[in-house]
């Protein structure tokens, strides 16, 4: 089932034990643009707690989908999400590619999130998917992603973001976040220094019954998570991914 996968990611999914899984593309839409997503789904008939995962500005290319491996491989239903349009990748160096691309959404919200709308809504209604159990996670761009959506006051019973930016918004928009919040960043990540992620805390201070936590990973810098890059650091990740398990255990049971 990994033999898809380059050896970086085949050695992430191998973290999780093996168990099987059944994966396929999906092709949906969005207001008329086709795109394609990645399910992996565990073997069986039950329904499961659902989790939506978000590419970084990349696009939906091998590391979404070993995320979604893993968390297949420990029973939930996991769909990789498509945001730019069935097929449009950029390759890991192509920096002004991917961020041209990443910029059309940051500048349109509305679009940003109605993408990943388009998603939730086809897991929703899908019969193997308990609707009430439904969580996101995002690397990156996705990071950002997730947390916006969670903004919309879809239900989900957790959002995550990994090295996502924390953008807060002024006023504070955050009466619709439903479930818990995990936020991992970098402690040396330029692109979310210190002063970013007290005004993001602030915000969500605002709402007193709001469930969040924010953890900040020492030398880790933007991408700490992503496997055969120079950003990529170890400890960071895989305690970043222990936090996520916790927290998708308590939030979907």
């Amino acid at each position: 089932m990994t033999d898809e996968f380059s050896l970086h990611h085949r050695e992430l999914i191998e973290r999780v034990p093996e168990a099987p899984v059944l994966a396929r593309d999906v092709e949906y839409d969005h207001d008329g643009t086709a795109l394609r997503g990645y399910e992996a789904v565990p073997a069986g008939e039950q329904r499961r707690p659902a989790v939506l995962v978000v590419h970084d500005w990349t696009g939906l290319r091998e590391y979404p989908k070993a995320r979604a491996q893993m968390l297949a491989r420990l029973g939930y239903h996991a769909f990789a999400l498509d945001v730019y349009g069935a097929g449009r990748v950029f390759a890991s160096d192509d920096m002004a590619g991917a961020s041209a691309e990443a910029k059309r959404y940051y500048s349109d919200p509305a679009l940003l999130v109605g993408r990943v709308r388009a998603a939730y809504d086809l897991v929703a209604a899908d019969p193997r998917v308990d609707p009430e159990r439904i969580a996101i996670v995002g690397y990156c761009f996705g990071g950002t992603a997730a947390l916006e959506f969670s903004r919309t006051g879809a239900p989900l019973v957790l959002t995550g973001s990994f090295h996502g930016n924390l953008v807060a918004h002024e006023p504070a928009e955050v009466d619709g976040i439903r479930g818990s919040m995990l936020i991992a960043t970098g402690a040396e990540d330029p692109l979310v220094p210190d002063e970013a992620i007290v005004a993001f805390e602030n915000e969500l201070r605002s709402r007193a019954d709001l469930d969040w936590q924010v953890l900040v990973y020492s030398g880790a810098p933007h991408a700490f998570t992503l496997p055969g890059t120079p950003a990529y650091r170890a400890d960071a990740d895989r305690r970043s991914w222990a936090a996520l398990m916790a927290e998708l255990a308590h939030a979907t049971a």
